[in-house]
């Protein structure tokens, strides 16, 4: 009758990885506001991992004075960073630009849920 404490050693590493931590998906919305005099577009640039919202080739697209709220799921703890550009001028940029290519200082967020400060892209 050896079966049962094997029983109970398996049910017990089974309950143990279910508890065990895994990556876990959060949600944060970025407010963007265009406050530059021509429309602009934009990407969200992980710093972790290879990945762009909205991706597939396909940016975020603001008029100007038109303020978007993006939601995006990513993973907790996340580093996401924003890029913009005006509409058929890549060399006026915000943040990390087209590609993400650029570097910038406080352009950057958390995925921790939430939601940001009114991101406002000016002149």
């Amino acid at each position: 009758m050896t079966f049962f404490p094997a029983r109970r050693i398996a049910a017990a590493f089974f309950i143990a990885t279910l508890a065990a931590p895994a990556a876990h998906a959060g949600d944060v919305t970025f407010e963007i506001r265009n406050g530059h005099p021509n429309a602009m577009r934009l990407e969200l640039y992980s710093q972790d991992r290879d990945y762009v919202w909205p991706g597939n080739d396909k940016d975020f697209y603001l008029d100007d004075g038109e303020t978007k709220q993006l939601p995006i799921s990513c993973e907790e703890g996340e580093s996401i960073c924003y890029g913009a550009w005006v509409d058929g001028d890549e060399g006026t940029y915000w943040g990390v630009g087209p590609g993400n290519k650029e570097k910038c200082e406080d352009c950057c967020y958390t995925c921790s849920g939430g939601e940001t400060e009114e991101i406002n892209l000016v002149e």
